[in-house]
This record gives structure tokens, sequence and C-alpha cells, in this order.
């Protein structure tokens, strides 16, 4: 299936916000996705790399504040 990766990307880590836990360093959330997506979320620098054996995801301090934002764009109401 073709469909465009940077709109799944960016639908991801607004999801991911959701379970976002904050921290001075980013913050962290549940890694239930999947793998490929949150490796080009992880190239294009909000997320940490991605260690296959943790459950939760570690953002980065962008990444935290690119999730929110994204978030509230596509689901705030």
């Amino acid at each position: 299936m073709d469909y465009d990766k940077d709109k799944v990307d960016d639908a991801t880590l607004a999801l991911l916000f959701l379970g976002l836990t904050r921290s001075p360093t980013g913050g962290r959330a549940w890694k239930a996705f999947d793998l490929q997506t949150l490796e080009r979320l992880h190239r294009k620098g909000w997320l940490a790399a991605p260690k296959l054996r943790d459950v939760t995801l570690e953002f980065t301090p962008a990444g935290a504040a690119k999730a929110e934002e994204l978030f509230r764009k596509h689901f705030q109401r």
C-alpha cells in the first residue's frame, strides 16, 4: 500500500502524546506503534533511539513539544 509516511509520522507522534510522562530530558511514552514509523521519528530527532526490549520510548525535549503541538492540532476540540 502506498501512503504518506510523513502524515503517519505526525499522527503517531500526536498519539504518543496521550501517554507522555514529561521529564527534564523530554519524557517517556509506551511503545505500541509500528517500529518503522518509530525509527523515522527517531531520525527526525523527535525520539531518542528506540530500544527493542524497552516498552517505553524516550522523547527529546523538541519531540515532546512537537507531540503536544500535533495532538492539539489534530485532536483538540
